[in-house]
């Protein structure tokens, strides 16, 4: 009974802390460092207020979901485990940003080792992947719709493209924290924006307009069910640590 009163107390305590930190603005610096001393809970904070966009990302890259979830559960373990390399140099945002597109990486190369990115610039012809679909008459009445249609046509680009045609016109970043986020030089953000803009723009962007921001959502259960799971694999870790103590 009297565990059960201390979780809930705790419990309280945790939510309370939560409450706290959204309702005054708390920066991204402020969260890490309370977590780096000891308020592990409140890396929920961290999870819930880039989840759409490190989701997005490494959708970009992998075009898979499920793929793109299990990436951002790994690059938030890492994130933690790593957090006190965290110099503040550049963006928080950027640093865990940077982690996930390396784990989506390493993925992508372990899911076809064969394939590699190619960060030279092309030469030839400028080309789109084009993605296959099903003629179900469902999937054609959902393709009609302006953000279905923006999601398409981003996942058709060329690898090197998507993430950086993500990063700018979806998750509206700009040109610098792009480049930082991709490890990329300003110049060479710019030179695939355009390249990419060349591939899908047209009609296509003129037609979606500001309904680009509803692309590629991460909310709600999809949101809760990733918090969820890097406690979960944080709380095992750190079980571990303590049996080897």
């Amino acid at each position: 009974m009297l565990l059960i009163e201390l979780y809930t107390c705790r419990a309280m305590e945790t939510i309370g802390i939560l409450d706290k930190a959204s309702s005054e603005g708390w920066t991204d610096q402020q969260v890490v460092e309370r977590v780096k001393a000891g308020d592990t809970a409140l890396y929920e904070i961290i999870m819930r207020r880039y989840n759409q966009r490190l989701y997005r990302v490494a959708r970009a890259i992998l075009r898979d979901d499920t793929e793109a979830e299990d990436v951002m559960q790994d690059a938030y373990v890492r994130a933690y485990q790593h957090l006190d390399q965290f110099e503040g140099r550049a963006p928080f945002s950027a640093w865990l940003t940077r982690i996930t597109v390396n784990e989506a990486l390493a993925r992508l190369r372990s899911r076809n080792r064969n394939q590699q990115l190619d960060d030279a610039e092309d030469t030839g012809e400028l080309r789109m992947n084009l993605v296959e679909t099903s003629p179900d008459p469902e999937q054609n009445a959902s393709s009609t719709e302006l953000g279905h249609l923006l999601e398409e046509a981003l996942l058709a680009l060329p690898e090197k493209y998507r993430a950086v045609v993500m990063l700018r016109d979806v998750e509206e970043l700009n040109t610098s924290e792009t480049a930082a986020a991709l490890d990329l030089s300003e110049e060479n953000v710019k030179i695939r924006l355009h390249r990419g803009h060349e591939m899908a723009r047209g009609w296509l962007f003129s037609r979606v307009g500001t309904n680009a921001k509803t692309a590629f959502p991460f909310m709600g259960v999809r949101c809760d069910r990733v918090v969820r799971l890097v406690f979960e694999r944080l709380a095992g870790l750190q079980s571990k640590h303590s049996q080897i103590q």
